[in-house]
């Protein structure tokens, strides 16, 4: 009898830790920086490199600061070649965020990020866009 308790205590404690250790570690729910652009006055076209950057994302947001702006389009390109197109076609105001947006396929490598936006018409004319991603 003694022993079956400490047997079960064992393994009691060792899947706590396990269960614990594996909380710790796991990150894949937290929001990370990728990368910005601070954009300027009137209507334009950016273009965000991602060059060796290397964790692989399932979504991705982003945040408008430093003024705000109209975003119209949004291209995201992958390392394999393909092209994920998401319309925006939103007026962010400073210090907002986008939707989240879920990638095709799962987890996936960017290579570029391409904007459509706007800032005429807003008082200084510029903005930043953040990309935050989740894997």
């Amino acid at each position: 009898m003694r022993i079956t308790n400490l047997i079960y205590g064992l393994v009691a404690v060792a899947l706590l830790s396990f269960s614990t250790q594996k909380t710790v570690n796991d990150t894949s729910g937290d929001w990370f920086f990728l990368a910005d652009k601070n954009v300027g006055f009137g209507a334009d076209h950016d273009v965000i490199h991602f060059g060796n950057w290397k964790d692989d994302v399932r979504q991705l947001k982003l945040k408008i600061t430093d003024g705000p702006l109209k975003m119209y389009d949004m291209k995201i390109h992958f390392d394999n070649g393909t092209v994920q197109d998401v319309e925006l076609r939103n007026r962010f105001a400073q210090g907002s965020e986008s939707r989240v947006i879920d990638l095709t396929g799962g987890l996936r490598h960017l290579s570029k990020i391409e904007f459509w936006y706007e800032t005429k018409g807003f008082r200084r004319g510029k903005s930043r866009v953040a990309v935050w991603g989740k894997n």
